[in-house]
């Protein structure tokens, strides 16, 4: 179990820099649905990040947060999704 944080390290810079990646992509998207999808996978590289810092940390209530995070991505994703599609979110 010694090379466990090394791992863990070269993991978080990897989901680093792919945010920021995703944030780039987030602000200079040539269209909305590029944008869209690059604030989907920020938040799936937002949860990620959550659970290897869980991990590295050994603390179980980071887990917790990485749910709300995935729960929280997933239902803007399909709220903004909806909007762009029919210009309201709510029938």
């Amino acid at each position: 179990m010694i090379i466990l944080p090394y791992v863990l390290g070269i993991s978080l810079i990897g989901i680093t820099i792919s945010m920021l990646l995703c944030l780039i992509r987030l602000v200079i998207g040539p269209s909305m649905v590029d944008r869209l999808l690059a604030l989907d996978t920020l938040f799936l590289n937002a949860t990620c990040l959550v659970v290897v810092l869980g991990i590295y940390w050994a603390s179980t209530s980071l887990f917790e947060g990485a749910l709300l995070v995935a729960m929280l991505g997933f239902v803007s994703t399909a709220a903004l999704a909806r909007y762009f599609t029919t210009g309201h979110v709510v029938d």
